[in-house]
């Protein structure tokens, strides 16, 4: 359970997720899927449940003990450096995996030099992998919507996290945009065999990408199952998807 106050945002949500699995998570406006996601990484705290990553109970961690565990996400709103370049905010992900100290790494010698190669090159290969060669030294600040959703999904996963979780990574985008970000998370899914939970509105993309489906409205699961069984569910319907998408 989740409340603000008295208000009661998340209440009798509970799934699992399985290894190797992309699960969606729908519903209305104000359902409480962000809201599920913020909690995953504890930027809220649940006033009661468990939340188990990997059979460890993550409940009580505070937020940046949950990115080393091997969780990342990408944002609704984009929470990028502006003022950095694209490689600059990629190695940013990259500071979990970091060994040297801050002396080591300010004189850039050694071991820390070939750290520091690294974790370059594994920002060279997201790169490549989300094909940002032409824009990898472009301030993320000039860059439009869409691409900067690209360095924010690639930012997510220079922490070479084991759950990614992506809050709306079409929207905002237009069609051709929206295309190559359906691509790039496959591809992500397919070579580098990462568990992930999709918040996601387009329902054309989710039932395509999806394995499994856990329906919320008003901060209560009122389903779960595969997207053919989502699709007919009578309570979905009149909550969410409408009459048309059966």
């Amino acid at each position: 359970m989740l409340s603000f106050g008295g208000n009661r945002v998340l209440s009798e949500v509970s799934f699992s997720l399985r290894q190797g699995e992309i699960l969606g998570l729908i519903g209305p406006n104000g359902a409480g899927k962000t809201c599920v996601l913020n909690s995953i990484t504890m930027f809220y705290k649940p006033q009661q449940g468990r939340i188990l990553f990997e059979g460890q109970d993550i409940t009580n961690h505070r937020t940046d003990q949950v990115a080393p565990l091997g969780i990342a996400r990408t944002f609704q709103n984009i929470e990028l450096f502006s003022g950095l370049t694209v490689l600059e905010n990629l190695m940013v992900g990259r500071h979990i995996l970091m060994k040297s100290g801050a002396v080591a790494s300010s004189l850039y010698f050694g071991k820390s030099r070939q750290e520091e190669i690294r974790h370059r090159d594994a920002v060279e290969d997201i790169v490549d992998l989300l094909e940002m060669e032409a824009i990898r030294g472009r301030v993320v600040g000039s860059l439009p919507f869409g691409q900067r959703k690209r360095v924010d999904l690639g930012r997510a996963l220079a922490m070479e996290p084991k759950l990614l979780l992506l809050d709306e990574p079409l929207a905002g985008m237009n069609v051709e945009e929206k295309e190559d970000m359906v691509r790039f998370i496959m591809d992500v899914y397919e070579l580098k065999k990462i568990s992930l939970i999709l918040v996601e509105h387009d329902m054309g993309v989710v039932m395509d990408l999806v394995h499994r489906l856990v329906v919320l409205d008003f901060g209560v699961k009122i389903a779960e199952g595969s997207p053919e069984q989502i699709k007919v569910d009578e309570r979905v319907i009149r909550a969410y998807l409408g009459s048309s998408a059966a």
